[in-house]
């Protein structure tokens, strides 16, 4: 080698060097086996590292347009500030904010603003200081829009409202962010309730907004009612229970085909429903399915299977959304909150006697392929299950199962415990599992 080239050599390598350092997306130019990272896997890094970035965005940041239709229309933003500060009623606290499940990002907050709150000389009962605290953009989910006066003028909502929360490391509700996590302290309903006006609700579903309300307050905290705008069941047949559904995870999905608890689709199109449907975003989203107004007549009314928008602020945003929603990986069990050697034995039950393993099949924990079953093949009724298009309930992946055992488990919180969910498919399945093997099963699930 000449000592010319031997320079390009090197200059080659610095800018690699430089390049891997700048996007993060490795230690150097060298790849896991060894040889130089040129080409196809240098331009494979690179843009997996950009979609990874763009799409974290997206899911934390990101409201698609829909604060024209959480402030615009609803007025939501007046609920918050209160009347004192030009809305309506009491306004929100922090305090209040907090007892309905919101969760403040601490690293949004300035270092000045976080020792004041340690040190307890932030007023939470103050509506002012929630207003405060979405100016400096650190409500989780939740965005402000302030006029060139700093009067909070709109609001809107983001992925992250439902499907984020915080390790509490500061306070309870205060802490650093966890995409993914299934926020079942968030009481959407009554979040949404507070709103001045719910016109939109009550036309659609053709009843007052005084009824509208109190829907909304019926689902509870960890709940939501995706379906409601769709086919207007507000509560189950015959009883005074609400039709919400537990909110999901979002993380650990990566392989798993259907990705609701009814199998609507996968993860692009259920994020296009939400955000389009359900946050109100300016898109474009299509789905035939809901023009059948026997099973949708809310959805076939509002013409919700083929929605258009220009400019359409949601397509662009979904393949960089898939992928960061993909590469959550879920959260593995805390040290000590499980019996290892329990659940050692449990696997072996979950494997075996117990044929856990026949539908949540490792390690994606649900089926490969079409992962839907009938409410009698789960022993369950089919109320949940006929509101989606295939009628018929997803096996849920269970890995980081530990991370959302508030509010119950199944779509709607049935059961209480892990212990109850194995006593009904013991009395389903006849397979006399004894006390010890229960038990014992329990532990492998809290250590998935």
């Amino acid at each position: 080698m000449t000592l010319g080239g031997f320079a390009l050599t090197l200059v080659a390598a610095a800018v690699i060097l430089f390049l891997s350092s700048a996007t993060g997306v490795a230690q150097g130019p060298w790849g896991a086996n060894g040889p130089p990272l040129f080409g196809f896997d240098r331009n494979l890094l690179v843009s997996s590292h950009q979609m990874l970035r763009e799409g974290k965005e997206t899911f934390r940041f990101d409201t698609f347009g829909d604060e024209d239709f959480w402030g615009g229309e609803l007025g939501l933003h007046n609920a918050i500030k209160g009347k004192a500060l030009g809305g309506v009623g009491p306004g929100l606290s922090p305090q209040t904010a907090l007892s309905l499940g919101l969760k403040v990002d601490v690293d949004a907050l300035p270092k000045s603003t976080l020792q004041a709150l340690r040190r307890g000389q932030v007023d939470l009962t103050d509506p002012a200081t929630t207003v405060a605290l979405l100016k400096l953009n650190s409500v989780v989910g939740v965005k402000g829009f302030f006029d060139s006066r700093g009067n909070l003028d709109s609001v809107g909502i983001q992925c992250a409202f439902c499907h984020s929360t915080v390790d509490d490391s500061v306070a309870p509700g205060i802490g650093i962010r966890r995409d993914g996590w299934a926020n079942r302290d968030l009481n959407v309903g009554a979040i949404v309730a507070s709103a001045p006006d719910l016109s939109f609700f009550a036309e659609a579903l053709g009843v007052s907004q005084d009824i509208v309300r109190q829907v909304l307050n019926s689902w509870g905290p960890g709940k939501f009612d995706a379906e409601l705008v769709l086919d207007g069941k507000a509560f189950q047949p015959g009883s005074t229970k609400p039709a919400a559904t537990l909110i999901p995870p979002a993380f650990g999905l990566a392989g798993v085909n259907l990705h609701t608890w009814t199998g609507w689709g996968s993860v692009t199109h259920w994020n296009a429903l939400v955000a389009n449907l359900e946050m109100h975003g300016k898109g474009t989203f299509y789905d035939p399915r809901l023009n059948d107004a026997s099973q949708f007549p809310i959805a076939a009314k509002l013409g919700l299977g083929n929605v258009r928008n220009e400019p359409d602020l949601v397509t662009p945003k979904l393949p960089a959304l898939h992928f960061y929603q993909l590469a959550l990986p879920a959260p593995k069990p805390p040290s000590g909150s499980f019996d290892s050697v329990a659940a050692r034995r449990g696997e072996a039950h979950f494997n075996g006697k117990a044929q856990c393993a026949t539908c949540h099949v490792p390690p994606l924990y649900t089926e490969p392929g079409w992962n839907l079953h009938t409410g009698e093949e789960i022993g369950i009724d089919n109320f949940q299950a006929n509101r989606a298009p295939d009628r018929r309930y997803r096996t849920a992946p269970l890995k980081g199962l530990w991370t959302h055992t508030k509010g119950g488990f199944y779509h709607d919180g049935r059961f209480a415990t892990l212990l109850d969910v194995v006593n009904h498919y013991n009395q389903q399945f006849d397979l006399n599992l004894t006390k010890s093997e229960k038990d014992e099963l329990v532990q492998f699930l809290l250590s998935l």
